[in-house]
C-alpha cells in the first residue's frame, strides 16, 4: 500500500522543506496583499502589526531544541502546546500540528506517514486541549495522539477487510488482468475518478468503468458526470 503513496509523501517532504525555510528566514511566505499597500509592508486591516512573529517563532524554536532527547510523544506534545500558547503565525494555526507530526516522523516514532493529530484532537473536548491548566493540556494532547492513533489502526483493519474482500474477485483472473493493480490504487487514494484510472492504469475511458465494475466499486459522488468511487 505505502508504494502507491510515494509521490504524495514526496510532495509532502517539500511542502515541510520549504516551510522550515520560511521559518528559518530564508524565503518570504507569499502574502496577497491589496495594491495600495506598499511593498514589504503589512495591511493592519489583515494583520496585527504588534504581533512579533519573529519572536514567537524563536521562542517556538527555544522550545524545540530543549525538548530534544526527550520521548518523542512527550516533545511532541510541548511542542504542540508551544505553538497554542504562542501562536506564532498569525495566519497558519494548522501548520503547528504539521509540524509536529513532521517531528514525529524524523524520530522515527511514526515511519511512512504523519500521525493525523486533529483527527484524534477533535475527540477531546475544547475545555480540556484549551484549559488553563498547562498539565491538563498536555494530558488532553497525549488522550488525542491516543486517539489518532486508534483511527488509524481501526482504518488499518479496514482497509485489510477491503483488499480481502476484493481480493476474492481477483481470483481466477488472468495474469495480465489490471485488476489487481485497480485493487492497490484503490486502496492508495481516498477515491478515485476515470481520469485517474487511465492514467495510472493506462486504460481507455470505457475500460476503466469495465474495471470499476467488475471490482464493484461504490460511486460516491452521486453524479453522472465526473464520478468518483471509492471504498466507504
Amino acid at each position: 500500500m505505502n508504494d502507491g503513496l510515494g509521490g504524495e509523501f514526496a510532495a509532502i517532504d517539500a511542502l515541510l522543506d520549504r516551510t522550515r525555510d520560511v521559518l528559518d528566514g530564508l524565503a518570504a511566505a507569499p502574502v496577497s496583499r491589496p495594491p495600495q499597500v506598499p511593498t514589504g509592508e503589512k495591511s493592519s486591516l489583515v494583520y496585527d502589526l504588534d504581533w512579533d512573529e519573529e519572536e514567537r517563532l524563536s521562542d517556538w524554536r527555544a522550545v524545540l531544541n530543549r525538548t530534544t532527547g526527550q520521548p518523542p510523544v512527550l516533545s511532541a506534545a510541548l511542542l504542540w502546546d508551544a505553538w497554542e500558547t504562542k501562536e506564532p503565525l498569525q495566519h497558519l494555526p494548522w501548520l503547528g500540528h504539521l509540524l509536529v507530526g513532521a517531528m514525529l516522523r524524523q524520530v522515527r516514532k511514526t515511519s511512512a506517514h504523519l500521525v493525523c493529530l486533529n483527527t484524534g484532537l477533535r475527540a477531546i473536548p475544547r475545555e480540556r486541549r484549551r484549559a488553563r491548566d498547562r498539565t491538563a493540556r498536555l494530558i488532553g494532547f497525549l488522550e488525542g495522539v491516543t486517539e489518532a492513533a486508534g483511527a488509524g489502526l481501526k482504518e488499518h483493519d479496514r482497509l485489510m477487510l477491503a483488499r480481502e474482500q476484493m481480493g476474492r474477485r481477483l481470483r481466477g483472473r488472468r495474469g495480465h488482468s489490471k485488476l489487481p493493480q485497480l485493487v492497490d490504487l484503490v486502496l492508495a487514494r481516498p477515491l478515485v475518478s476515470t481520469a485517474m484510472i487511465e492514467k495510472d492504469l493506462k486504460l481507455t475511458a470505457r475500460g476503466a468503468l469495465n474495471l470499476v465494475a467488475e471490482l464493484g466499486l461504490r460511486e460516491i459522488t452521486g453524479r453522472g458526470r465526473y464520478r468518483a468511487w471509492g471504498i466507504l
